[in-house]
């Protein structure tokens, strides 16, 4: 309970363990908010039956039942503000919520300008991110000849990260000339945005029976070592056909560790979009599937207009180009709350 770990932020054994202490500070904080509310509305309870106790002895005095009146007025209306918010606090959470992410970008169909676009979408991300205060570094990553990104791979820590950035998977289409373009006619392109919740060995089950992993040299910059070992790492995993080159760290155990830290998020993010797709059904979800392979927006330069499919909402290019993606994920959040509540309300009415 809330008071039990609050207790045990006391415990010496605790406060020498910092890992335990970081986890007892987290799930404290989990329940914080709940507990805060519950207690200011048992509080506000009291106080209403005060007033309601005024109001009864106040005989013919007046003024006296004017004021208690006012009183159990302003007490109820800030009780029914407290219900609103407790029943959301109860909502079921994502269990990933806090969890950290790997963000890939992918480049889709437009060739060169969906290379450069994908690069566009990582400067957002990379801005956004900062901004949080949370921690971004590059896994994996291949450029495009004119620029921008054919893939990358981001590992990005921080608080809540997956709760926010969950609202980004699927598919981006951009309208507009590209710089490439000579004509001035506007092409349309695409890119996938994959979130993946950070995972271990405990959330996802490998045998190495099922990996498949060959090492080759990793070429490009970086010096003779690079070039000259055997440092990049090919792992396949044969069940899900699932392929990772890696070439990012300098020595053959790194990129090995990394890319396997790769396979387990992707191989939990599969079952994890199977889970919210099938979760998102169950109660007719407006706000889409989840899947990568959804349309989820699109930027349209010639009218300067950020189009969200999910939300059937505009939002301005330019404040989402400067990485103002705040206003997009609050209001997705809000939808999904809504989603759930009235799920819950009609459950409700059923029994």
């Amino acid at each position: 309970s809330y008071q039990e770990l609050t207790e045990r932020l006391g415990d010496p054994d605790v406060i020498a363990d910092s890992k335990l202490l970081m986890k007892i500070m987290s799930d404290r904080s989990k329940s914080e908010s709940t507990v805060t509310a519950y207690d200011e509305y048992s509080t506000l309870n009291e106080e209403l039956g005060g007033a309601t106790e005024l109001f009864q002895e106040a005989g013919d005095d007046q003024e006296m039942k004017e004021m208690a009146r006012a009183e159990m007025k302003e007490i109820e209306n800030r009780m029914n503000e407290l219900e609103s918010e407790i029943q959301v606090l109860l909502l079921p959470k994502d269990p990933n919520d806090d969890r950290n992410i790997m963000i890939e970008v992918r480049a889709g169909t437009g060739g060169s300008e969906a290379n450069i676009f994908a690069g566009d979408l990582v400067d957002v991300y990379r801005k956004y991110m900062t901004n949080q205060g949370w921690k971004v570094s590059t896994m994996e990553e291949s450029r495009g000849d004119d620029g921008g990104y054919k893939s990358i791979t981001l590992d990005v820590k921080g608080d809540m990260v997956y709760s926010k950035m969950k609202w980004e998977a699927g598919v981006h289409r951009v309208q507009r000339v590209p710089a490439t373009e000579s004509q001035g006619r506007v092409h349309t392109s695409t890119a996938t945005v994959a979130i993946m919740p950070e995972c271990d060995e405990v959330d996802v089950k490998i045998d190495p029976k099922e990996i498949e992993m060959s090492t080759m040299r990793s070429g490009g910059a970086g010096g003779q070592n690079v070039n000259k070992v055997e440092t990049a790492v090919d792992l396949l995993h044969k069940p899900s056909g699932i392929r990772i080159k890696c070439t990012q760290e300098r020595s053959q155990l790194k990129n090995k560790d990394l890319a396997m830290k790769m396979l387990m998020a992707r191989l939990y993010d599969i079952e994890n979009e199977k889970r919210e797709m099938e979760e998102r059904a169950k109660r007719g979800s407006q706000i889409g599937t989840g899947g990568r392979s959804e349309k989820i927006r699109t930027y349209n330069w010639k009218d300067s207009r950020c189009s969200d499919h999910r939300l059937g909402q505009n939002f301005s290019l330019a404040d989402f180009l400067n990485a103002d993606i705040g206003k997009i994920i609050d209001a997705m959040a809000a939808k999904d709350q809504e989603e759930k509540l009235k799920a819950l309300s009609e459950e409700n009415s059923m029994i």
